[in-house]
């Protein structure tokens, strides 16, 4: 035998690590809290069921189904459906039962078809209200065959419900003034709205309020004109009515607000010159 017939052999031995031998990997932990979250929304949806009403329901239902109406109340100003756009600052949306923020009603939300509460619609007593001014509307708003309103004064025209009662709005737009500017004498399309109206206010026998409101001027000016030209630009159209048919005894109040109730957020915007008529329900003074 030779010199190296007595060094022993050199054994090398491999060993193979697997890393996920530790924790046997992570996969049914994912389909765990898959299956936990879906039982926490199941259990979540039953407890709703059980504790919510119907109302209330379709309410969450809606939240999560928005819609745009296509209505007589989805908006104001001139286009095929009398709206130009929920951006403009010039032309606001109807409010008359839509949910906005413009003089909005303590509960700060639509208030039913016919923008009243659903309190007066009980009773005969508040059926017959929401149909006169279901009547008094669509004569104004052209939804009626009686109707001769043209679209082109239909842009001028806003109405709502409150409190008071149903209010009718006519405002300005930047191509089209009720009053030359900065006077009370009125334009040939005021004399022609003002007749709508005596013609719309004649389906009922309610009292009459008018009231007018101005744009802001710049504070500048020494003398400002915005309280004694909202007082004459009210009595102008308070004479407009009594000309146009409207009998003298129904007119309750004439008022002007000046420039302390703008209509848009930029308070010497054109949309703040505006007149408001409101039929007053019997209890409103």
């Amino acid at each position: 035998m030779g010199a190296h017939g007595n060094v022993a052999p050199v054994i090398i031995k491999k060993k193979k690590v697997v890393a996920a031998d530790g924790h046997h990997g992570g996969a049914w932990k994912v389909a765990y809290a898959d299956f936990v979250t879906a039982m926490m929304a199941f259990f979540l949806l039953m407890w709703l069921l059980n504790a919510t009403t119907e109302k209330q329901r379709k309410g969450i239902a809606d939240y999560f189904s928005p819609t745009i109406p296509i209505h007589r109340v989805s908006g104001g100003g001139d286009g095929d459906f009398s709206g130009e756009s929920v951006f403009s600052e010039d032309v606001l949306a109807r409010n008359g039962t839509g949910a906005t923020s413009h003089q909005p009603t303590e509960d700060e939300k639509a208030r039913g078809p016919s923008g009243t509460r659903d309190h007066a619609e009980k009773g005969p007593d508040g059926r017959a209200l929401a149909d006169k001014i279901r009547r008094v509307e669509e004569r104004l708003m052209a939804q009626s065959g009686e109707s001769l309103v043209s679209r082109e004064l239909q842009r001028h025209i806003l109405t709502r419900v409150t409190d008071e009662g149903l209010v009718i709005e006519l405002f300005d737009l930047a191509d089209a003034r009720l009053f030359n500017e900065g006077t009370e004498r009125p334009t040939k399309l005021l004399r022609q709205l003002s007749a709508i109206v005596v013609d719309a206010a004649g389906l009922v026998t309610n009292r009459v309020s008018v009231e007018a409101h101005t744009r802001a001027r710049p504070i500048v000016i020494a003398n400002n004109p915005v309280w004694p030209l909202s007082m004459k630009r009210a009595g102008t159209m308070r004479d407009l009515l009594r000309a146009g048919g409207l009998e003298p005894e129904r007119i309750r109040r004439v008022t002007g607000h000046a420039d302390r109730e703008p209509a848009a957020k930029n308070r010497m915007a054109i949309r703040n010159n505006r007149l408001e008529i409101v039929l007053l329900r019997s209890d409103a003074r």
